[in-house]
């Protein structure tokens, strides 16, 4: 049974969907893009730190305006790692004041990158710090031990990320780091020990003015107390040795800028968290031997596609321990880098 009459159905029948007249809808009808704005404006600054999603950026670096303000990361930005060291492009209010947000929207390229992953065998990078120029490793000569491998990580992070390493030891009047340091003879290396307990501070002062030096050390080697000494407005927790598990307490638990002055000039000191591992999954085993430079002129010997490892035919560097002429340290070098090297594979 139909309600309408005669004259409506036909109505109904001749009826045109195309004569309908739809309201306009700016927001659905305009074509969808990828430009951002160019951002022209932007100011330059250097990331600082980042906390609970909020970055600490300096503007006007060694300018008449030096100030630093609070932004937040630009949608269009999500997936991409900020870090300490970047230079980022902010815009919005700059102004430094209290209560104000700043927007970043984009990074310079960066120099360098110095990343971690969790273990050798995950290919998931964690960035640490951008654009540092040199890393130095904080060891201690005791409480806690030295850990010679993981200094060794360090340093092969350090070189395939094109960065100059650095080594100071501490509590060296707790023992005598000359047997640890043997580990490291036939490298370019820098090292700074202290004596009677006190870490030469200006020396190492001397190496950190024009440079941004990234800080690293496994947990209780006294990392924080020699930041705190180069920079004393830096407060940065110090912790203790657990006596039973002979393990640091991890004090410093961001990564933050800091800016070393000297009569001399100034430069940048970047506190990492200590950390009691340094996984290698990201590294090209290939950079592996830029930390062995002493056992790669010996492997320039070796014949095309040489592992380098200890079931190797033909290999110079096990010929090398066969006939006696590499050295005691040189074998435990070897051995520190054919495990880095099996890690990889080959």
């Amino acid at each position: 049974m139909s309600w309408l009459g005669d004259d409506e159905l036909d109505d109904v029948e001749d009826f045109d969907e195309s004569s309908i007249r739809m309201r306009p809808n700016p927001k659905a009808n305009r074509p969808r893009t990828k430009r951002r704005p160019a951002h022209e404006d932007a100011r330059i600054g250097r990331v600082l730190g980042v906390d609970r999603g909020r970055y600490s950026v300096l503007i006007d670096e060694d300018g008449p305006d030096e100030r630093t303000v609070t932004a937040a990361r630009a949608r269009e930005l999500r997936r991409t790692p900020i870090v300490t060291g970047d230079r980022a492009r902010v815009v919005g209010d700059t102004s430094g004041a209290d209560g104000t947000l700043a927007r970043i929207v984009g990074l310079r390229d960066r120099t360098s990158l110095l990343r971690r992953s969790a273990d050798d065998t995950d290919q998931v990078e964690r960035v640490i710090v951008a654009n540092a120029d040199q890393m130095l490793v904080v060891v201690a000569a005791a409480d806690p031990e030295p850990r010679a491998r993981l200094v060794d990580r360090y340093l092969v992070a350090a070189l395939d990320a094109g960065i100059r390493p650095l080594l100071a030891v501490t509590k060296t009047d707790l023992a005598d780091p000359a047997e640890f340091l043997t580990h490291f003879d036939g490298l370019d290396l820098t090292v700074f020990t202290s004596a009677r307990g006190q870490m030469p501070v200006d020396e190492i002062g001397a190496e950190l003015v024009g440079h941004s030096t990234v800080f690293v050390g496994h947990s209780g080697v006294g990392k924080s107390t020699l930041v705190n000494a180069l920079v004393p407005e830096a407060r940065r927790a110090t912790g203790h040795v657990n006596e039973v598990t002979g393990r640091g307490r991890h004090t410093s638990s961001s990564t933050v800028s800091l800016r070393y002055r000297a009569p001399e000039g100034s430069g940048w000191v970047i506190d990492t968290p200590g950390v009691r591992s340094f996984g290698l999954g990201h590294v090209d085993p290939a950079n592996i031997f830029a930390a062995y430079t002493d056992l790669a002129q010996i492997a320039e010997h070796c014949p095309r596609g040489c592992t380098h490892l200890a079931d190797a035919v033909d290999c110079a560097l096990n010929e090398a321990v066969a006939d006696g002429s590499l050295s005691e340290t040189g074998r435990a070098r070897l051995d520190s880098l054919q495990r880095l090297l099996t890690t990889f594979g080959g």
